[in-house]
């Protein structure tokens, strides 16, 4: 999923998603190198992350 889709899953901001997605645990895949490189997530990964919050309390 993109960074667009992934954000809009989260109900996140695009730039919320390029600065805070690592940080929260989130796996991006990078294709590409230097500033053109695309992110993308895995679907099932960021459901599983978000599953693993609602768990936490996060």
């Amino acid at each position: 999923m993109s960074v667009k889709e992934t954000a809009k899953y989260l109900n996140m901001s695009v730039p919320w998603v390029y600065r805070e997605a690592v940080r929260a645990g989130l796996v991006p895949y990078r294709f590409g190198s230097g500033r053109n490189a695309k992110l993308q997530f895995k679907v099932a990964e960021v459901q599983a992350w978000v599953k693993q919050q609602r768990l936490s309390g996060g």
